[in-house]
């Protein structure tokens, strides 16, 4: 049996890139199938804010609140909003197809 797809629109700068992605993968492991330069320093693990990216309010809204660690990495974040959240915590459903997600335009690497 396939895993089900979704599209996820990625925003890097002025560019819109369409994915498909399979749902169960974070939006950090779709990014890096696709070569979208996501980068997750810390592979997945909570430990950095490299793969910040910023939400749609509505999509935002569906997802479950960051815990408490995420937000403690997201205190580092560049550019961070109040939709701001990480890709390694974002895990897709079928609720999130069509969901669009900014790539800030630049991020902050800080070792812990």
């Amino acid at each position: 049996m396939t895993a089900e797809k979704i599209k996820v629109i990625f925003i890097v700068g002025d560019k819109e890139i369409k994915v498909e992605a399979s749902v169960g993968l974070s939006v950090l492991e779709v990014a890096h199938d696709n070569d979208i330069d996501l980068e997750g320093a810390c592979e997945g693990s909570l430990a950095c804010a490299t793969c910040h990216v910023v939400l749609e309010e509505k999509i935002y809204n569906i997802l479950e609140a960051p815990e408490e660690a995420e937000e403690d990495m997201l205190d580092l974040a560049f550019g961070l909003t109040h939709t701001s959240r990480l890709g390694c915590q974002i895990i897709l459903t079928k609720e999130l197809d069509g969901m669009r997600i900014k790539l800030p335009s630049a991020t902050r690497n800080i070792n812990l």
